[in-house]
């Protein structure tokens, strides 16, 4: 079963005064790219999560939001870039001495630059709450599953469609090649003959000759038989557990080098006229492909 790229999910977990919230936001893309958002002091989990996520996705633009409420006592710790703060006192009184400032230097003016005093969390505190982000990450993944899995339904559904009347066309395109000696040999006497005005008498073994020649240069069994087999793995895939973007968009690409040749094999009319219908059929399943993890 194929997946889209595409979704949304939330998650939120409660435990004690411990509270821990996910949202995915899931786009496509070539490949997993993770945009991770966590709060300042909880970034030992970053690589927990990241290996969780990537076990579970394998395309797709994720926009992971996690937040991390930690209520109890001594959860958050701070601390002071006492350089900073020395730094930044130096050049406030620097600056009120020489201009004759009558302010006074207070505690809210270092505060405001920013950077003095932050915020830190030891490791031990991040391990502890790293079972209820796993939690939360897993329902919220799994949500984001569900989704991708009901989107690639509709996906598989307008691929198989597009599948069944491309294999059509394949099938009138392969009768409409078949006879091809006797067709070259009748458009040879016809041409022959307009241009003789039937005074030249024909070698039939010399118009055969040339006729087995052109068919042999436009003879398109071997461009039929992989188109079929592609076809075949492409619907192998679709239904494989396995993600499978990347193997259709390949895929796709083969059936498009074997039409085309087909297209520059053939000068039959009808068959010309088929292989676009199939051409354009396969640029809707491009497009949709775009979408598949």
């Amino acid at each position: 079963m194929i997946k889209s790229m595409t979704g949304f999910a939330a998650a939120e977990v409660f435990d004690g005064d411990l509270s821990v919230s996910t949202d995915i936001r899931a786009v496509n893309s070539r490949h997993l790219d993770l945009a991770l958002r966590i709060p300042a002091g909880f970034s030992g989990l970053e690589e927990k999560i990241k290996g969780l996520i990537n076990r579970k996705i394998v395309r797709g633009r994720l926009e992971v939001k996690i937040q991390i409420k930690d209520a109890t006592e001594n959860a958050i710790a701070f601390e002071i870039d006492w350089a900073r703060a020395e730094g930044m006192y130096a050049a406030i009184k620097t600056l009120t001495d020489k201009l004759g400032l009558q302010n006074n230097i207070t505690v809210d003016h270092l505060l405001s630059v920013g950077g003095i005093v932050r915020p830190v969390e030891t490791v031990d505190e991040s391990e502890k709450v790293w079972e209820t982000v796993e939690t939360c990450l897993e329902r919220a993944l799994a949500d984001l599953d569900a989704m991708r899995r009901k989107e690639g339904e509709f996906i598989a559904n307008d691929l198989f469609a597009r599948l069944d009347f491309i294999e059509s066309d394949l099938a009138e395109i392969e009768d409409n090649s078949a006879n091809l000696i006797e067709r070259y040999q009748e458009r040879l006497m016809e041409r022959i003959a307009v241009l003789t005005k039937e005074t030249v008498e024909i070698d039939p073994a010399r118009l055969a000759q040339e006729a087995a020649y052109l068919a042999d240069r436009s003879d398109i069994s071997e461009e039929i038989v992989r188109a079929k087999s592609h076809i075949e793995q492409f619907r192998q895939i679709m239904q494989s557990k396995e993600p499978g973007g990347r193997k259709l968009n390949f895929l796709l690409q083969e059936l498009h080098r074997e039409f085309n040749t087909i297209g520059s094999k053939i000068g039959h009319a009808e068959t010309a006229h088929r292989v676009v219908e199939v051409k354009a059929e396969l640029e809707k399943i491009r497009e949709q492909i775009q979408n598949v993890e």
